[in-house]
């Protein structure tokens, strides 16, 4: 079986040490560590947690190297993230929420993980992101929670 290729945005880096969100993150981290995903990161990340603390972007180091491709955002990603904002899925505010999502739609990447309900895991945002993306030559785009993908003992 092929690894799960995914697209991780820094909900997921900063919900690994969170009240709220930590259990499940770490749980889903774990996952990752037993390479079961394949993660793509991109320079959007890089930016955005530029001034984060030191454990917050240590988080990434806990991703296998051979588990971890890092992607630039690219004019082609720059272009469906516009799109997004120009159907009035999101705001000029949300513009990295914007590409984190092109990103990973360009890349045909298999999933988008995140705990921003906002503007990403949002039934329906992501109809409409899908939407855009079909009228835009790119797959359909499955965004999840950490939550979803982690393996619960019975």
């Amino acid at each position: 079986m092929s690894k799960i290729l995914i697209y991780l945005d820094n909900s997921v880096i900063g919900g690994y040490y969170d009240e709220i969100f930590a259990y499940d993150t770490q749980a889903f981290f774990k996952r990752i560590q037993n390479k079961a995903f394949h993660v793509f990161y991109s320079d959007v990340n890089e930016t955005e947690l530029m001034l984060a603390p030191e454990h917050i972007t240590d988080v990434k180091s806990k991703i296998p190297a051979d588990c971890l491709t890092y992607v630039e955002l690219d004019e082609e990603s720059k272009k469906l993230g516009r799109q997004y904002i120009d159907s009035g899925i999101l705001t000029w505010k949300s513009l990295n929420d914007a590409y984190h999502i092109a990103i990973a739609s360009v890349h045909r990447l298999d999933l988008l993980v995140s705990w921003n309900f906002k503007h990403i895991v949002n039934y329906d945002k992501i109809r409409l992101f899908n939407s855009v993306n079909l009228k835009s030559g790119y797959p359909e785009i499955d965004i999840r929670t950490p939550q979803e993908l982690i393996h619960y003992e019975e």
